[in-house]
This record gives structure tokens, C-alpha cells and sequence, in this order.
């Protein structure tokens, strides 16, 4: 067991480590069109691997199932990471975790939306924690930062609704698919409408004109914050379930607070610690109840 425990430890401190990347990366004068361009284009060989290897001996896709990877494709990789880099441009690290946490709640209202899901009292009183710590967190940055963390906030939120709309529609493929090759191809699609984004929207000179700093990290942010936390939070689900994995992965905002402090100087208050503690014991008593 002890295994599985350190490989979700180390996967939700590896994703976390994403928006201490990508932050680092805007010290350098790049924009969120080329920051991702640069973490798709290095994690796409991964993808395609990972796609190649679940496919071996697996029937081909039918066309609604290609339908089904480009939809999920879109909300679930690109759009989800287009925004929360976008977002990231104007709130720090550390609230940026903290409204991407509060994704299972999404999942929960979307359920609600579109099937009627309902509510149990425990999952609204978590919903109403979870909340209310990251609206603690979003008071004192807009004091200290200004109006434009708003705007960032709500980028962050969109994304995770997007990554939410995902979660929901994501059933049936998977079952059908199986999730290495559902998330090879979905994530492969993604990368590539990264890729094409940047062609569209600048010139290649952009691309070749950046400091190396920002190769350099954007290679760490493909490698260590995207290809192997996916491998890790799997193999953590195969010994010790998706349960504990996702119990686990509470750590990961604290890891973003600790290394955005360390990393970037941003200010760690009373109100980011009281805020913090809200959302992850929100999320818990949420996930509890959930299951």
C-alpha cells in the first residue's frame, strides 16, 4: 500500500507544480498562447505513446467515438488549460489551486443541470466551506492585487467548469475506450489545437524569439507537471484505489501555497491559511458524503 500512498502523493504535488511553471515562464515577457504552445508541443510525443500503446489490439474508433475524443478533447485539455493559463496571468498560484479544487462541486451541479441529480445536506455544507474559503482567499488578493484578479478568478472558474463538463461526459467513452486511451487521444488532440492556436494566432518568430529560460521550463512543465503525474495518479489508483487517491490529492493546493511562497514570494497570510483550510476540508466533507 505504502507504494500507491507515495505515488499520489507525488502525482498531486506534481500537477500542482503546473501554475508555479507557468507563472516562472511569465517573468520571461511571454504571453499564455505561447507558455502552452511550448508545454503541448513538448508533452505531445507522450500522448501519442501513451494513445499507440492502449490502441495495440483494441478495435478501431467508430465515428461517434471520434466525435466523443474531439469533444472531450476540447473541454477537458484545451480549453481547461487554455483558460487556467490565461487565469494565471492575473491571480497567483495559490488561488488558482484553490478555485480548480472546487471542480468536484462543478461536477455536482452539472449532474443536477442535466440529469437531476440530487443534492445530499452534507455535500451542500461542504459546496458552502469549500466556497467560502476561496471567497476569503479572492477578498484579500483583490485588496492586495487590484480589479484584474477578478478577471483572472474568473478565467480560473471557467476552466474548471470546462474541466468539469468533461468529468460528466466522460463516462460512457471510458468504458468503451478504456481511460489510458481515452486521456492519450483526448490530451493528443488538445496538444494539437494548442499548436495550431499559436500558428493562427503569431508568427513562428514568437516562438524562436523566447528566452531559453521559458524552453527550459515549459519542457519541465510537459514532462514533470503533465506526462508523469498521469502515470503516477494511475498507477496510485491500481494499488490503492481512486478513493484514497483522491483523498491524497489534498495535498497538492498545499504544495502550490508552499512553493508559490517559496518560489514566487507571494504573501502567505492568515487569511490564505484560514482560506485554505476551508477549502480542502469543504472538498473533504464533500467527497465524504459523495461517496
Amino acid at each position: 500500500m505504502l507504494p500507491g500512498v507515495l505515488f499520489a502523493l507525488a502525482g498531486a504535488m506534481a500537477f500542482s507544480g503546473k501554475a508555479i511553471i507557468v507563472k516562472l515562464a511569465y517573468r520571461y515577457g511571454v504571453d499564455a498562447v505561447t507558455v502552452i504552445m511550448y508545454r503541448m508541443l513538448f508533452a505531445l510525443p507522450f500522448f501519442l505513446a501513451m494513445s499507440w500503446w492502449a490502441s495495440r489490439g483494441r478495435p478501431p474508433l467508430t465515428r461517434a467515438d471520434w466525435l466523443g475524443v474531439l469533444g472531450l478533447g476540447v473541454t477537458g485539455y484545451y480549453l481547461a488549460s487554455f483558460l487556467d493559463f490565461l487565469g494565471l496571468q492575473y491571480v497567483t498560484a495559490s488561488l488558482e489551486r484553490l478555485i480548480v479544487y472546487l471542480t468536484p462541486t462543478l461536477v455536482l451541479v452539472l449532474g443536477w443541470v442535466l440529469y437531476r441529480k440530487p443534492f445530499t445536506r452534507p455535500q451542500l455544507v461542504g459546496m458552502g466551506i469549500g466556497y467560502a474559503g476561496a471567497l476569503l482567499v479572492f477578498g484579500q488578493e483583490v485588496r492586495l492585487e487590484g480589479s484584474n484578479v477578478a478577471l483572472g478568478a474568473l478565467l480560473v472558474f471557467l476552466s474548471a467548469v470546462s474541466y468539469a463538463i468533461y468529468l460528466v461526459y466522460s463516462g460512457q467513452l471510458v468504458k468503451r475506450l478504456g481511460s489510458l486511451r481515452l486521456v492519450g487521444l483526448a490530451t493528443t488532440v488538445a496538444c494539437l489545437l494548442c499548436i495550431v492556436q499559436f500558428l493562427l494566432l503569431r508568427p513562428v518568430s514568437v516562438a524562436l524569439s523566447v528566452a531559453p529560460e521559458v524552453v527550459w521550463l515549459s519542457l519541465l512543465n510537459a514532462a514533470a507537471c503533465t506526462a508523469v503525474p498521469v502515470l503516477l495518479v494511475m498507477m496510485a489508483i491500481e494499488r490503492v484505489g481512486a478513493a484514497v487517491t483522491s483523498q491524497l490529492g489534498m495535498v497538492g493546493p498545499v504544495s502550490t501555497i508552499l512553493l508559490g511562497v517559496w518560489l514566487l514570494g507571494e504573501p502567505f497570510t492568515a487569511w490564505v491559511a484560514a482560506g485554505t483550510v476551508l477549502v480542502i476540508a469543504g472538498i473533504f466533507v464533500f467527497t465524504r458524503s459523495a461517496r
